[in-house]
C-alpha cells in the first residue's frame, strides 16, 4: 500500500476476493428477501466484523459512532436487497453501503466542509525517504483515525476505498478540487505525525 505517492492506492472494489460475499450464496440472498431470520443472521454473521471496520474507519475509531453505522448500514442493506442484481460481489455490493451510510452521517454532522479550511505546514517533500517502515499497522490506523473527519474520509475513500476523485466528489457533494486539496491534506498531515514520531 502506497500512503503518500501519487496515484497508487489500494482498489478494494477491484481487489475484492469476496470470500464472506462469496460464502453468501444466492439461496441465502433470496431467503433475506423473504424475510428470513436464520438467513439474515447468517449475512449478519458473514458481514459484521469487515463492514464494523470499514465503519470505524469512517469514525475515526469512535466505537459508539461505528455501531450505530453498522447498525443502520444492516438496515439498509436488508431494506435494499431487493436491488441487489446478483452480478459482482455481494460483500462488494454490501461494503458500498456501509460507506454511504457513514457518509450521510458525516454529511449530517457536516464535518466534512468543517475541516476545508484548515491550513497545513507543506513542508514535507515527496523525495524525503519515508519512515513508513518503521511504523506498524495498528499505530498507522491510530494515525489516520486522529485526521481531521474531512481529510479522514477523503483519505479512506481514496486510498482504502479506491474512489476516483470524481467519485468522491459526487458522494460527498464537494468539488473534484476539495477531495485533491482534503487528500493531500491528510498525507501531509500524516507525514508529519510519522516524521515527529521518528
Amino acid at each position: 500500500m502506497q500512503l503518500f505517492g501519487g496515484k497508487a492506492h489500494l482498489k478494494s472494489r477491484e481487489r475484492e476476493s469476496g470470500k464472506a460475499g462469496n460464502a453468501i450464496g444466492p439461496d441465502v440472498i433470496e431467503q433475506c428477501k423473504n424475510g428470513d431470520r436464520l438467513a439474515q443472521k447468517a449475512v449478519y454473521d458473514a458481514l459484521s466484523s469487515k463492514m464494523f471496520a470499514v465503519c470505524m474507519r469512517y469514525m475515526g475509531g469512535d466505537r459508539e459512532s461505528a455501531a450505530d453505522i453498522l447498525q443502520d448500514g444492516f438496515v439498509t442493506l436488508f431494506t435494499k436487497l431487493d436491488s441487489y442484481s446478483g452480478d459482482g460481489s455481494f460483500e462488494g455490493w454490501a461494503r458500498k453501503i456501509f460507506v454511504n451510510t457513514a457518509l450521510m452521517s458525516l454529511r449530517k454532522k457536516d464535518v466534512l466542509k468543517q475541516s476545508e479550511d484548515v491550513d497545513v505546514a507543506w513542508n514535507i517533500s515527496s523525495s524525503d525517504p519515508s519512515p513508513i517502515q518503521n511504523i506498524g499497522y495498528q499505530e498507522l490506523c491510530k494515525m489516520i483515525a486522529a485526521l481531521p473527519p474531512g481529510f479522514r474520509t477523503v483519505f479512506n475513500m481514496y486510498v482504502v476505498e479506491g474512489f476516483s476523485h470524481k467519485e468522491i466528489a459526487e458522494a460527498l457533494e464537494i468539488s473534484e478540487t476539495t477531495s485533491r486539496s482534503q487528500l493531500q491534506r491528510a498525507r501531509t498531515l500524516l507525514q508529519n505525525k510519522i516524521k515527529d514520531r521518528f
